[in-house]
């Protein structure tokens, strides 16, 4: 169904609804967001969910995790790795609508040294919240680390072609 509408700011009701708009440059647009999944984020709840603060204990403490990972690898490895993110966009961002064909791409995460959750969960992140036909590969770099992490870069290489 194909609309036309005389100002790109303006919106149909309804968006959402996986229809597509043409514009006045003649491209047509496409409304990507998975607002069932967005739904479903909005009702989590737990420790670390939304980016909200993780609650420890005085036994929980300890400066040895930031001095090694900048950050309590402790905390890392009891977040959910397919926790809940604050939409942080601009309101005019939340409606914003892309062309309907988007070309694929390579995502490169370059690390070193990483905590394995957190990367583990930048990697669940993508997956879970970009559309299968816009990923080409996941590429992770290993900067040199000095912890053992190859057999990770070779799970999730041969693991993306099979999503």
């Amino acid at each position: 169904m194909l609309e036309y509408f005389p100002f790109p700011q303006t919106f149909p009701l309804g968006l959402g609804d996986g229809q597509f708009y043409s514009w006045t440059d003649g491209l047509r647009r496409k409304d990507w967001h998975d607002y069932e999944s967005i739904q479903k984020e909005a009702m989590r709840s737990g420790k670390g969910e939304h980016g909200k603060p993780y609650p420890l204990t005085e036994e929980d403490h300890d400066d040895s995790a930031y001095r090694e990972n900048g950050f309590n690898i402790f905390v890392s490895n009891n977040i959910a790795l397919e926790r809940s993110l604050p939409d942080i966009r601009h309101a005019n961002c939340k409606h914003k609508m892309y062309l309907e064909r988007l070309p694929n791409t390579s995502i490169i995460i370059p690390f070193h040294n990483e905590g394995w959750t957190s990367l583990l969960r930048t990697i669940h992140s993508i997956i879970n919240r970009t559309p299968e036909s816009l990923i080409a590969e996941i590429i992770l770099v290993d900067d040199f680390s000095e912890r053992g992490k190859r057999q990770l870069i070779t799970f999730y290489l041969i693991l993306l072609p099979f999503m």
